[in-house]
């Protein structure tokens, strides 16, 4: 069949596009339709991760959590994970953090660990001592608990209410591991400020918390 002259120029529209492209054409289009295929491959496997790896149920928080709230069983759920990405001291038992109060905030499906919470090994990483402990103090000026942030590194400092005897230093580095919100205590609406600390110093912030109001000194 001959073309009339109103056809000549036209390239024969899209169809001739195609049946004349040139032979190189095929070959870049299979490599790009290729790689595409990969990258889709590598974003299933990805999200879906490996269906051979050994997986085990452990303890993760069924919604988002709030600092210094004491756990029950409804903030708690199971949830199967590999066990190659656990962490150190993940929590398989639910029954080991209820009623335990947690140090942080955590978004819905985070795993709990051990130091997620206020406990003994959480006041060992903390410090760095195995024999440390975690002490509540009660600030002589509340607002300094607006501040303390949970990692901060303070030197506890007691005195006499009536100021009879100065001020003395009744711990050094201690690490705050928990500051509640405005009546989250368990105690009236007074904040509650944990620190962590060696045995020794915890035994005599407590007791002197007792009887005097305290301050602290950040570092």
């Amino acid at each position: 069949m001959t073309r009339s002259f109103a056809d000549l120029g036209r390239g024969g529209g899209p169809r001739f596009g195609v049946w004349h492209r040139p032979p190189w054409a095929d070959g870049l289009l299979a490599r790009r339709l290729l790689a595409l295929g990969l990258v889709l491959l590598a974003a299933i496997l990805f999200l879906r991760g490996d269906p051979g790896a050994e997986r085990a149920s452990v303890v993760v928080a069924g919604h988002d959590l709030a600092p210094g709230h004491v756990l029950e069983a409804d903030d708690l759920r199971s949830a199967p994970r590999e066990s190659s990405a656990l962490p150190d001291g993940v929590v398989r038992d639910p029954a080991a953090v209820i009623g335990a109060t947690l140090t942080g905030a955590m978004r819905g499906g985070e795993v709990f660990t051990d130091i997620r919470v206020v406990g003994p090994r959480l006041a060992a990483v903390a410090t760095g001592a195995r024999d440390a402990r975690i002490v509540p103090i009660r600030l002589a000026d509340t607002a300094v608990a607006d501040i303390l942030r949970a990692g901060d590194r303070v030197d506890v400092v007691g005195g006499e209410e009536q100021g009879s005897r100065p001020a003395r230093t009744l711990a050094t580095d201690a690490a705050v591991v928990l500051v509640s919100g405005p009546g989250d205590g368990r105690a009236g609406k007074e904040r509650v400020v944990l620190v962590a600390m060696d045995a020794e110093h915890a035994t005599v912030v407590a007791a002197a918390s007792l009887h005097t109001a305290l301050t602290v000194v950040f570092h």
